[in-house]
């Protein structure tokens, strides 16, 4: 995986052309600004769905420096997993806030609007690189 990697999405999946774009964007804005890699994972997640996340997360190249936000819109799960670098500049509460402001956007049905504000909301708390 690459530096703002969307890991995985269905090509059959909730978004257009423009808001994988938009996400693309968001991630790349994300990860200059911060210094860390930010990648989403959007779909099923095996059981247990915690250490299912954290399996995903270490395969982004340097995971230390990664975060990652997993969505399973059909289990209504989120997790976001952070590397040890970035777990010093993103605090559990801060990730908290963070899936708290994204799950009142998916509750709503907008997945993409609640991604985006996930990504803005983890890269403000890390601040610059």
């Amino acid at each position: 995986m690459t530096s703002g990697e969307l890991v995985e999405v269905d090509r059959e999946g909730p978004f257009t052309t423009r808001q994988l774009l938009r996400l693309d964007e968001a991630l790349r804005i994300a990860d200059q600004a911060t210094g860390l890699t930010f990648s989403i994972y959007l779909g099923e997640l095996a059981e247990p769905l915690r250490e299912s996340a954290e399996k995903l997360h270490s395969q982004i190249a340097d995971p230390q420096r990664a975060v990652l936000i997993a969505v399973s819109p059909n289990q209504r799960r989120l997790e976001i997993v952070t590397g040890d670098e970035a777990r010093r500049r993103i605090t559990d509460r801060d990730a908290k806030l963070a899936a708290f402001g994204m799950a009142g956007s998916f509750a709503g049905g907008d997945l993409i609007g609640g991604l985006m504000i996930g990504l803005d909301q983890l890269a403000t708390h890390a601040g610059r690189a």
